[in-house]
């Protein structure tokens, strides 16, 4: 059995915010691939399905961002998983709006939600770091994520969103690298190699030279000019 955590803040006033990304993607996930309705376990909303063979736990902490962990945790002693039997979809603001990354292990970075998780289950799980850009200032930082996506930001959000409901299967049987694949042919897709060439330019006849009619005295004495 695998577990994807979404990371975000409950309730409306958050819902569109870029810190809620992590819950962003696991609604896409829920909706398409035919998950159970959503409901309230282990201080989360929890939805279950199957994804490429495997039973999936979809699981958003209801505690705030920063005791995510403590919903991680009780989820996974109950169904006796390991870190590494779990996946957590959270905003990044190192990684350009719309880029996505894996990462199996290693530091919180400073993210709230994900340094709650590490208190509780360790640093061995796996992520999908979500981009979301950097405001430029560390002090605007707690501002920026709690804001709503701007309109601009739609286009790559959406494509971003169906590309991580594409790769889910992948994702759930652990294949990094073709859930990236399906990722990357949303976010950029291929450009056609149909292109139509571009037509010649109209060919211009050459003019033909004049008969030359001087007489053979008159070309002579051309030369010596």
């Amino acid at each position: 059995m695998k577990l994807f955590v979404g990371l975000g803040n409950p309730g409306p006033k958050y819902e569109r915010n870029r810190h809620n990304i992590g819950f962003m993607a696991l609604d896409g996930i829920a909706s398409d691939h035919g998950f159970s309705p959503w409901k309230s376990k282990f201080q989360a909303l929890i939805s279950e399905g199957v994804l490429g063979g495997e039973k999936v736990l979809l699981l958003k902490p209801q505690t705030f961002m920063n005791l995510s962990g403590q919903s991680v945790g009780e989820a996974m002693r109950f169904y006796k998983l390991t870190p590494a039997d779990v996946v957590v979809l959270h905003d990044e603001l190192d990684l350009a709006p719309g880029k996505a990354r894996m990462k199996q292990g290693g530091g919180h970075a400073g993210h709230n939600g994900l340094r709650s998780i590490h208190s509780h289950i360790g640093a061995d799980y796996g992520r999908v770091r979500l981009g979301i850009g950097h405001p430029g200032h560390k002090d605007a930082v707690a501002g920026y994520v709690l804001r709503d996506f701007p309109k601009a930001d739609e286009g790559w959000l959406d494509d971003l969103m169906r590309g991580i409901s594409d790769g889910a299967a992948e994702l759930a049987r652990g294949d990094g690298g073709k859930f990236m694949n399906a990722v990357a042919l949303r976010v950029a897709p291929p450009r056609s190699s149909a292109t139509k060439p571009k037509p010649e330019a109209p060919k211009t006849a050459k003019a033909e030279p004049a008969p030359d009619s001087r007489s053979a005295l008159e070309k002579l004495m051309d030369k010596f000019k």
